[in-house]
Order: structure tokens, then C-alpha cells, then sequence
């Protein structure tokens, strides 16, 4: 887009990719925080991180009933195809 590095949060902020956008427009289920450092410096850490996050989004998504799952799947999924024209 503007083919410099420096001009990522630019781009961040106009393409709405941070996970605070991404929550916010509900297309992500959660975010889920990396160990001190990031998740480049600690895989072990970062693995631990990312399976509690899941085992506690399966526990709670097998509470659901399947037709109330789907439905809020299909929603999710096509809310995501939503566009929104900003002026920058």
C-alpha cells in the first residue's frame, strides 16, 4: 500500500487489523496475549498461552446447542463480508 515500513501503523490503523479493530468488528473470537517479549522469544510459553485459549473456546462452544452454534457462526462469517467506507 505505501511500500515503507515505517508507515505500518498507518496501514494498521486504515485497513482496521489490530485486535483491538478485529474484536470490536467481531471477527475474531478472542485475542489472545503472547508471553513477555513476544511469542518469537518464548514458543513454549506461547504454545502454553495459545492451548488454554483453546480448551476454554471448545468448552464453551460444545455448551451450545448446534443450531444456536451455526446460527451464530453464519453470522459471524457474514458480518465479516460487511465493508465500511471511511474517509482518511
Amino acid at each position: 500500500m505505501w511500500r515503507d515500513a515505517t508507515k505500518k501503523e498507518l496501514a494498521a490503523e486504515a485497513l482496521h487489523i489490530t485486535a483491538k479493530d478485529m474484536t470490536e468488528m467481531g471477527c475474531v473470537d478472542g485475542v489472545i496475549p503472547e508471553p513477555e517479549g513476544g511469542a518469537h522469544t518464548d514458543h513454549e510459553a506461547a504454545a502454553a498461552l495459545l492451548d488454554a485459549a483453546l480448551l476454554q473456546h471448545f468448552a464453551d462452544v460444545k455448551k451450545l446447542p448446534l443450531t444456536q452454534l451455526l446460527d451464530s457462526r453464519y453470522t459471524k462469517f457474514r458480518n465479516m463480508t460487511q465493508f465500511f467506507r471511511q474517509e482518511v
